[in-house]
């Protein structure tokens, strides 16, 4: 584990979630610093873990271990990775949604408003789309449906033009331009949240992220065993109502779906609380860790 790289978010809460067979299989879907990975390692004797990560800086933490099999791949491909490596159903799945603390703190990576970096915001690096594509390329309607969809930003339609407008001139290439075109927009008190709702959004657009989760959660339900556990900590409202909705109602709207009878029907039962928040030394500890949502969910 490097928490150099990345601190893993309730670490303790999301390995007790996946309830671990010591002979079991599981997935963390999102290594990252290999955080939650190595403590579900520390509960397995012959059981296998795989882990999926998109990112290529984190290559340098991957294990050797005869029990672990690395997938240098999104999570959109848990299923076909799985399938092809044998796996039928698994035990348990893990997702810890989100940027790592280590790419947020890589200016050009682009990820943070605290830095001058390229305007890039990839997770994937070999991906084609970047921020600044979107944010010079994309229509001003188009700018406006992800700013606010994606960011929930108060006034997307002002942001949107300011943001074509200011074009014009250059091209917006780095996230000091970005910051500077749109920061005046609202109070100064007010500036942080709203350069979070703005990079999130563009973040999101260039990840194709709810697309992603989505393919994940449904895949994650067909590759689990019954009984088989589904533990995600989200950070933002968009991720979370996905996640909360598929598993207390087996639909990414929340509508109930029913059988011939009239009987609901369901893919997963909630496990504990409805969901798990840090408690303060965490956050004291990891000021990330504030928004973070636990939520446990048990194959039906």
């Amino acid at each position: 584990m490097n928490e150099t790289y990345h601190i893993p978010v309730l670490l303790n809460e999301s390995i007790e979630g996946l309830n671990i067979d010591p002979n079991g299989v599981y997935v963390d879907v999102t290594f990252g610093g290999g955080g939650h990975s190595s403590k579900i390692l520390q509960k397995l004797e012959s059981g296998k873990l795989v882990a999926f990560d998109q990112d290529a800086d984190v290559l340098a933490h991957v294990p050797n271990d005869s029990r672990f099999l690395f997938a240098h791949h999104n999570f959109s491909y848990l299923k076909h990775f799985l399938t092809y490596y044998g796996f039928e159903q698994v035990d348990g799945i893990l997702a810890d949604l989100g940027v790592s603390s280590h790419d947020f703190d890589v200016a050009e990576r682009g990820f943070s408003t605290r830095f001058d970096g390229a305007l890039d915001m990839r997770m994937n690096q070999t991906a084609k789309l970047t921020a600044a594509d979107v944010v010079n390329t994309y229509s001003e309607d188009d700018l406006f449906r992800i700013l606010r969809e994606y960011g929930e930003v108060n006034n997307a339609r002002k942001a949107a033009s300011v943001i074509v407008a200011a074009r014009q001139n250059k091209n917006i290439s780095t996230t000091g331009e970005l910051v500077d075109v749109v920061r005046g927009l609202v109070p100064q008190k007010m500036s942080n949240k709203f350069l979070a709702q703005v990079f999130q959004a563009l973040r999101i657009e260039v990840n194709n992220e709810l697309d992603v989760l989505k393919s994940f959660l449904n895949d994650a339900y067909l590759m689990l065993k019954p009984g088989g556990r589904l533990v995600v900590i989200s950070y933002h409202s968009l991720e979370d109502r996905l996640v909360k909705n598929f598993i207390q109602r087996g639909d990414f709207e929340g509508d109930v779906e029913k059988d011939f009878f009239g009987n609901i029907k369901l893919k997963f039962n909630s496990v504990g609380k409805k969901f798990i928040s840090p408690n303060s030394e965490e956050i004291a500890r990891n000021p990330r860790a504030r928004s973070a949502k636990l939520r446990i969910a048990e194959k039906i």
